[in-house]
């Protein structure tokens, strides 16, 4: 009898499993975005769109020496993507940048800064079919 109930148990168990919603198995947790090691770039996210250079200079420049300060902005409308660079002359101030102002308000939004990663160098392959527009055609 107890054998007949495993074997209805297990019936069931597969039965769920075949006429399951999804069959994969979920995706896994991600993972943390490694530090970038300290210099004296910051990049700055959730800005207003509002927000402008100048403001993000000043706004910067309470804690250090800032000799660039840049809102990236979109090329149409000219408003603010919502980040920006801020580059302090020395790595000291760049900290005391990022400890003034990371998670405070300018013009009215939280900011998040932290120290810029350096761009990798994006190569292009290089093929025999490439053209000069870079799309490849067939042989």
């Amino acid at each position: 009898m107890a054998a007949v109930a495993a074997r209805a148990g297990a019936a069931r168990v597969g039965f769920r499993r075949m006429f399951s919603v999804s069959a994969f198995a979920p995706p896994p947790p991600p993972t943390a975005r490694p530090a970038a090691e300290p210099c004296n770039n910051l990049f700055v996210s959730g800005l207003n769109k509002r927000t402008t250079s100048d403001g993000l200079r000043e706004a910067f420049s309470k804690f250090g020496q800032v000799t660039d300060a840049r809102v990236i902005t979109d090329r149409i409308s000219g408003y603010s993507r919502g980040f920006g660079f801020v580059k302090y002359a020395t790595v000291e101030e760049a900290g005391e940048g990022i400890k003034g102002m990371d998670g405070k308000f300018l013009d009215g939004w939280v900011i998040f800064t932290e120290y810029a990663k350096q761009r990798e160098a994006q190569q292009l392959p290089q093929s025999a079919g490439t053209q000069s527009s870079g799309y490849q055609y067939p042989s």
